[in-house]
């Protein structure tokens, strides 16, 4: 199971770098358009999709190799065993709240779908569409905490403090920054 869910976060990592290349392309793209006289029209919406894509298909694989934004302050002055009761608690917290999240990125889509809502802008597209997008990256975030979590259950350093200390122990504090 541990190689079908590494794929899983890293194909997601993956797929929101092309939609940062994406944005890229759109962006140059329209500004060449403009300067030759040609309508752009739909980029902002493609921009914004694209976006949207890219942040919330990262959240797994961004999560998972210690990349995320953590306050570990406090965890740094606990002892071994206070530290491990810490992180179960912050991954529960976390799961409960992204569960949540995840909940209703669902039922949003789907509600989307099921009155066939279409999107505002240029692009006239069904909304539920680019909402995908927002669903598998918010299920997958809760799969990958639910699964840390699973991890220091069972007594095991967790996989982004781990990949932080290779990171460090290579000279590599960029994420510190």
């Amino acid at each position: 199971m541990r190689p079908f869910l590494n794929f899983l976060y890293d194909a997601a990592g993956y797929l929101a770098a092309f939609f940062v290349f994406a944005i890229f392309a759109v962006m140059i793209g329209g500004t060449v358009m403009r300067e030759l006289g040609l309508r752009t029209g739909g980029s902002d919406d493609l921009v914004a999709w694209f976006c949207a894509a890219s942040a919330f298909l990262a959240m797994a694989h961004t999560f998972r190799w210690g990349d995320f934004v953590r306050v570990t302050l406090l965890l740094e002055n606990l002892g071994v065993r206070a530290r491990h009761a810490f992180e179960i608690a912050s991954l529960a917290v976390a799961a409960c709240a992204i569960g949540y999240l995840a909940f209703w990125a669902c039922r949003f889509a789907y509600e989307s779908w099921q009155f066939h809502d279409m999107a505002n802008g240029l692009i006239a597209i069904p909304l539920w569409i680019p909402q995908t997008s927002f669903v598998v990256g918010a299920l997958l975030f809760f799969i990958a905490v639910v699964d840390e979590l699973v991890l220091v259950l069972r007594g095991h350093r967790p996989t982004y403090v781990t990949a932080a200390e290779a990171r460090h122990a290579r000279g590599d504090f960029s994420e510190d920054l």
